[in-house]
């Protein structure tokens, strides 16, 4: 072997022991879930035994009125608390960004709820949610008004509160972060300039941070849809499906139900909707540095 031809495949003998590791745990793994996922499968048998059903499996759950509520669920779930976490996690990291006495106390304080495990988190809030020795019923029994059942009432909404109180923290910080990695010199030539805060933020923070905002929230919302835990523990997945996300569907349809094929293709659908708003999110990021290019690239020509 020549030594060029040597030297060109170097850094793939290099890369070539973490490619066969990812191989093995990443790639295996879901290889074998979409191949479960034609498989009529029970949990009594191995792969090898179970019996070839093509995509019945999928064109059971298109006509399941159990998975299409949970997928629905699921998005209302997903989108409602991303949304709000942003904006809350955004919102505070732009107003704890100051250097005044006791700001890194107050920092830390923020990100707590998100070091608590999340059956821990289930629990605290599953007590504070109770109708008769709630905190939110007895403060509401304090100021004179009707006490709610929040748990069946509102178990939609409770779990959401629940969440963006743990989640949000995620967002605070990864937003402090960019915020405080910002170019100093274009803060202080629009301060120079006469902008005021709020003009700060809308033309020069929050587009300078959006590159980072774009990937945290993509984080987060892949998480909002994994969420199993603190669902579990504050309803179940109840009353009825009211909140039986997708994750808690799968979970009861392998161990319960015991239909490990129907469960994979389940995973499966829910793989290929975060791989689409993945790709769609990475094509937003594209579009939006090609249409900064071209703004730049004009605004050098009216100048040249």
């Amino acid at each position: 072997m020549s030594t060029q031809r040597l030297n060109r495949l170097t850094p793939y003998m290099f890369v070539a022991p973490a490619g066969v590791v990812m191989i093995l745990a990443l790639f295996y793994p879901i290889g074998y879930m979409i191949w479960g996922s034609f498989r009529d499968w029970d949990p009594s048998q191995s792969l090898s035994e179970t019996e070839f059903v093509g995509l019945a499996n999928y064109a059971k759950l298109l006509v399941d009125p159990a998975f299409h509520t949970s997928f629905w669920v699921t998005l209302v779930f997903a989108f409602t608390v991303v949304t709000v976490e942003m904006i809350l996690g955004v919102g505070l990291a732009l107003l704890l960004d100051r250097n005044i006495r006791g700001m890194s106390v107050l920092r830390t304080m923020f990100i707590l709820p998100m070091m608590i495990a999340p059956v821990v988190v289930g629990l605290v809030w599953r007590y504070m949610f109770h109708q008769t020795y709630g905190t939110f019923n007895r403060f509401l029994e304090a100021v004179g008004l009707p006490t709610v059942d929040w748990l069946g009432q509102n178990p939609l909404l409770s779990v959401i509160i629940a969440d963006i109180w743990q989640w949000t923290p995620f967002i605070f910080i990864l937003s402090l972060a960019a915020l405080q990695s910002l170019p100093r010199s274009a803060l202080e030539a629009a301060r120079i300039d006469g902008a005021s805060s709020w003009q700060q933020i809308i033309h020069i923070k929050l587009p300078l941070m959006m590159p980072v905002l774009i990937v945290t929230m993509l984080l987060r919302l892949i998480d909002a849809f994994k969420v199993l835990e603190v669902i579990l523990v504050l309803t179940g997945g109840g009353p009825g499906l009211s909140t039986e996300i997708l994750a808690l569907r799968i979970a009861r349809t392998a161990r319960e139900f015991r239909e490990l094929g129907e469960a994979a293709a389940m995973s499966n659908y829910l793989l290929m909707l975060l791989m689409v708003l993945t790709l769609g999110m990475f094509a937003f990021t594209r579009w939006q540095e090609a249409r900064a290019r071209r703004a730049k690239f004009a605004q050098a020509a009216e100048e040249g």
